[in-house]
């Protein structure tokens, strides 16, 4: 595993680091994960680390493709490993658990859009917003179309 982490910082265009790799061993273990909790994840793995430093390599790694951030309405940023599938999310409204979904069955369906306005779409960003099978029976469901919780987690 360390040599892939390895090869995959190098193609991406970074200097292999034990910081850089721990972060991507962390991410590979806890997708969908907030910075501060890779920062810990990090710091149980390799020892000190500061914040600072995790927060910026995170922005590098986004910037150059390697993982990808997303920031569901109501919620800190998270990072991912799994880029370049055009994938999706699902988050329950009552405990804030977060899942990957495949596009919509067919050839990336949400990526034609009834009018394009001249664009060339490349890329679209869906979230469904629901009810996990832990916390269907505990909430009463919210009403299609309503909005997603406010607080920040």
């Amino acid at each position: 595993m360390s040599e892939d982490v390895e090869q995959t910082l190098r193609q991406h265009g970074f200097q292999v680091t034990a910081q850089r790799i721990a972060i991507l061993r962390a991410l590979s273990s806890h997708p969908h994960a907030t910075a501060d909790e890779l920062a810990a994840d990090v710091r149980a793995s390799i020892g000190s680390i500061s914040r600072q430093a995790v927060y910026d390599t995170l922005g590098l790694m986004v910037d150059k493709g390697l993982i990808r951030r997303i920031q569901p309405s109501g919620f800190t940023a998270r990072y991912e490993d799994r880029v370049n599938d055009n994938h999706h999310h699902l988050i329950c409204r009552s405990c804030d658990s977060l899942v990957d979904i495949d596009c919509a069955t067919g050839d990336t369906p949400c990526l034609s859009a009834g009018d394009d306005h001249g664009f060339v779409i490349d890329e679209a960003e869906v979230i469904y917003w629901g009810y996990c099978p832990a916390c269907r029976g505990k909430a009463a469901p919210a009403k299609p179309g309503s909005s997603p919780k406010s607080s920040t987690t």
